[in-house]
């Protein structure tokens, strides 16, 4: 190890220094054969990207190669840098992304478009450098030799060749992503599920929160969002953090006993927060230590070896700039095959294997998501870089796959998780307003509840079918097909949930039969993974998406695309996986209250009326662990056709997502129990409960 950690300093030290002389060359050593009308970009674009590597080196040099030392960056050591210095670093590294910044990017599809035929691979290769910072601040040195390489073999292909083919310039990347695929892929699965003191953890639970200055040294983007959080939580008293990290430590814990899975031997948890929360997690950390769980801490995937579509999972920032993550969501489109699959799936097989003693003491994540921010509707650009047919096949085998091999080292029955949800200041004016009514949010009392949701669940466990209508402008109008019941007095179709392993409380949810399970669902409305979509709509029958539009742009085709990107994940159909009714009024009414219902997360909004979950079932790759409520009744809606495949075709039993679609209270005509003999009970009508005993659910606390 210390050889190559040798090797690889070397290394950095010739990139570098050939980085740095080259910015004064660059328009003399591609003068060669490089067509007119492109030889001004070429330029423009080189000169950019060592302008872009020389600010990470200046940064390399105020952080100090101390950073590649064998264990690690020691945070401690950075006490030196002042304030100013901190928000100078920030803004070089995250410059060219922030703002109007974009638009002239080379990493912008339009603007990279002046680059002729070779847009769209150093479109890739800019967005790729665009992870140095965390590469620098993880000490990760393997990482910044490995692209700053990259970058220098793609430029000498210029330099040489003059005018070198395209395909010859694509190649490098696939290389790239075919040599190290085992590299990055291991590395992300080590990271999951082993503890350690890294950067991240040492900025948690070392540093000085009371300081904004501890923002900086994650080396994540620091916007207003992150200074204004955790200057709100700086000022809250010692027991309302503490009661915050109560009600999600709590949950986490009561998950292993609503699910019924051992807690014994459980030794680590993953914590995903939005950085800001520092004060509120070390809190928590805390309290886990008292269970006997050790932290787990990692960053959002940088690479586009490792990220998916535009998910972020880990300890997170905000987006620098989200079309920017948009227009790159799909840029495995060039590099993905059958043989960078197997070789990512035989690194983390190898991974997984040296780990499967560890593995069965994981307990799970504990996950702190944001809502508030803008409304976002991605620009639908040119030249965006897309996965064939062929691709999209290849990349749901390999979510599939990913899956299968995961379940089979760490079954998903044998851990829990747990999730909440608070505004971040992007929200407005009445931010700490809307934070605390959504403090009061997240600890509604289960007693008050269980009850309630319990009568609903009695009216619809012998019907045949669900009703569910809109009104107004709202179009939805489905049949959801209920099972017949064995033995009524000891088995249910739905779960009672309150506040566990998800947060808040309110909702009554099933799994329910695909057969039977036909009509339209419709949304004015409504922010789902991240997108903003109106005017939703979805045809079912046998309960799975037969058609889809959405009314976001004028094209049809346009938005049909985004629905099959975002929701359906290339696939060509989802069945629907969750029937549920939410029952939290009081989180509907802050909503309305401070008109943010198109801002709340998933997590709040499907307590805040009916939904339905498109992909997987809540059991996925749990159906054969016994689940029960509180009344001692064994919820056996825990499977549909799909997933009563996962022993014979496994690669069809699961889709690796769970969408959840959720009509607001105020767009819902009807919601009725109909049985077999066709008669019928109203549960909800005109946007208010009416079943009789559940009209307590109406009220606003």
């Amino acid at each position: 190890m210390m050889e190559m950690r040798e090797e690889l300093l070397e290394r950095l030290g010739l990139v570098r220094g050939r980085i740095l002389e080259m910015k004064d060359d660059i328009a003399a050593e591609l003068a060669g054969q490089i067509p007119a009308e492109i030889r001004v970009s070429l330029t423009a674009y080189f000169k950019a990207v060592c302008d872009y590597l020389g600010s990470c080196f200046f940064v390399l040099d105020q952080l100090g190669e101390g950073i590649f030392q064998p264990e690690g960056p020691v945070v401690s050591e950075w006490s030196s840098i002042s304030r100013a210095q901190w928000e100078e670093i920030n803004r070089r590294l995250y410059a060219p992304l922030t703002g109007d910044a974009y638009e002239t990017d080379f990493s912008n599809p339009e603007q990279a478009a002046s680059l002729g035929t070779y847009g769209e691979v150093l479109s890739f290769l800019q967005a790729e450098i665009y992870s140095f910072p965390q590469y620098l601040f993880d000490g990760n040195l393997f990482m910044i030799v490995t692209l700053s390489e990259l970058f220098l073999e793609i430029y000498g292909k210029f330099c040489q060749d003059g005018a070198p083919a395209e395909q010859r310039i694509r190649e490098c990347v696939v290389y790239y992503a075919e040599d190290y695929a085992e590299e990055i892929a291991g590395e992300s699965v080590r990271a999951s599920f082993q503890p350690e003191k890294n950067t991240l953890y040492q900025v948690l639970m070392q540093e000085d929160l009371a300081d904004p200055v501890y923002l900086y040294k994650y080396g994540e983007y620091i916007s207003e969002n992150e200074l204004r959080i955790s200057q709100y939580l700086s000022s809250l008293p010692e027991e309302d953090i503490d009661a915050m990290a109560r009600t999600l430590a709590r949950g986490f814990r009561r998950g292993f006993e609503t699910m019924r899975v051992p807690f014994d031997g459980k030794d680590r948890v993953s914590i995903r927060y939005p950085i800001g929360m520092e004060r509120m997690v070390r809190r928590l950390v805390e309290q886990l230590r008292d269970m006997g769980l050790e932290p787990i801490l990692n960053r959002a995937a940088g690479s586009r070896l490792n990220r998916k579509g535009v998910v972020r999972r880990g300890v997170i920032s905000t987006p620098v700039s989200r079309q920017f993550d948009y227009d790159h969501r799909m840029d495995e489109a060039l590099f993905l095959g059958r043989r960078y699959m197997e070789r990512k799936l035989s690194a983390q097989r190898t991974v997984y294997e040296s780990l499967k003693e560890e593995l069965p003491g994981y307990a799970g994540p504990v996950w702190i998501e944001t809502f508030g921010e803008e409304l976002f509707l991605p620009e639908s650009k040119e030249g965006i870089i897309r996965l064939s047919d062929e691709q999209r096949a290849l990349s749901t085998e390999l979510t599939g796959k990913q899956g299968q091999l995961l379940e089979g080292y760490l079954p998903g029955s044998s851990y829990s998780f747990a999730i909440i949800s608070y505004p971040m200041p992007e929200i407005g004016d009445r931010f700490e307003e809307i934070f605390r009514d959504t403090v009061r949010i997240n600890t509604l009392e289960n007693d008050t509840y269980l009850p309630l949701q319990q009568m609903l669940i009695d009216v619809m466990d012998p019907a045949d079918h669900i009703l569910v209508e809109g009104c107004g402008e709202n179009r939805t109008q489905m049949k959801v097909k209920m099972r017949t019941l064995r033995h009524p007095e000891k088995e249910t179709q739905f779960e009672n949930c309150v506040a566990d392993v998800n947060i808040p409380l309110g909702e009554v949810f099933t799994s329910p039969v695909l057969e039977g399970t036909e009509g339209v669902l419709h949304v004015t409305g409504v922010y789902l993974n991240g997108y903003f979509f109106r005017d939703l709509e979805l045809h079912f029958r046998d309960g799975v998406i037969t058609d889809y539009r959405c009314g976001n742009y004028e094209d049809p085709e346009a938005g049909r695309n985004y629905i099959r990107e975002n929701i359906l994940f290339h696939f060509d159909t989802l069945p629907i996986g969750e029937f549920a009714i939410g029952t939290n009024v009081p989180a509907y009414r802050m909503a309305k209250k401070y008109d943010i219902l198109g801002k709340l997360p998933i997590l709040i909004v499907e307590k805040t009326g009916p939904h339905f979950a498109v992909g997987d079932t809540c059991y996925s790759h749990s159906e054969e662990t016994a689940v029960f409520n509180p009344d001692g009744k064994e919820i056996v809606s825990r499977e549909n056709t799909f997933s009563l495949l996962r022993d014979k075709e496994p690669e069809k039993a699961y889709f690796n997502c769970h969408t959840d679609i959720t009509i607001p209270y105020e767009e819902i005509g009807r919601i009725a129990a109909v049985y077999p003999d066709g008669s019928s009970t109203d549960l909800i009508r005109d946007g208010r409960f009416v079943l009789p005993g559940t009209e307590g659910l109406n009220r606003d606390s």
